[in-house]
């Protein structure tokens, strides 16, 4: 595992209600997000932003969870069976530097990457296998933390993705991050 990733105990803080008071899930997740999507969420932690994906998707949608940590499914998965969510949640442990998503390939609907990239080893290899699981005009939001990425290292992460088949769409503005949302384009 990098040292860059974060600590599985820090994940129950980065799940903490107080985090509503600044990030609220909801605001940043409706406007991309609709029942029935499908949905995959990189680095979910213990599922601040899950439980709300998993609202939002309703019964007949689905988000997949990927994290490299058991310890941050785990915690993620007990919190969606309190919420009564877990049905509409398919966790994943990510191994062998890669999510274990090719069942997926052109089936996701949207993804979610919230304060995630900065911590992977090989960023290429992860847009190269997000955007095969999108699918063609499909949209992914990336944000990335101000306190941890410069704005050049987000540039370059843009590009990276760009070089995907992950075109930028527009840029958002988010308190503390740097945040933009991609779209799969045709070919790729």
């Amino acid at each position: 595992m990098s040292e860059r990733v974060c600590p599985w105990w820090l994940g129950y803080l980065l799940a903490s209600p107080v985090r509503r008071l600044f990030q609220h899930p909801n605001t940043i997740l409706a406007p991309w997000v609709a029942e029935g999507m499908t949905v995959l969420e990189p680095g979910p932690g213990m599922g601040f932003f899950t439980l709300e994906l998993a609202r939002l998707v309703g019964p007949a949608g689905r988000v997949v969870a990927v994290d490299v940590q058991r310890r941050m499914l785990d915690g993620l998965m007990r919190r969606a069976r309190r919420a009564g969510l877990s049905g509409r949640i398919d966790p994943r442990q990510a191994v062998n530097g890669g999510m274990g998503i090719a069942d997926l390939t052109g089936a996701v609907d949207f993804v979610l990457a919230f304060a995630m990239v900065h911590e992977l080893p090989d960023q290429a290899s992860f847009f190269a296998e997000t955007s095969r699981a999108l699918r063609t005009g499909s949209r992914m939001l990336i944000s990335e933390p101000v306190h941890h990425v410069t704005r050049p290292s987000f540039e370059k992460t843009l590009t990276m993705a760009s070089s995907a088949g992950l075109a930028l769409e527009s840029t958002l503005s988010m308190r503390s991050s740097h945040a933009a949302v991609l779209v799969r384009r045709p070919g790729h």
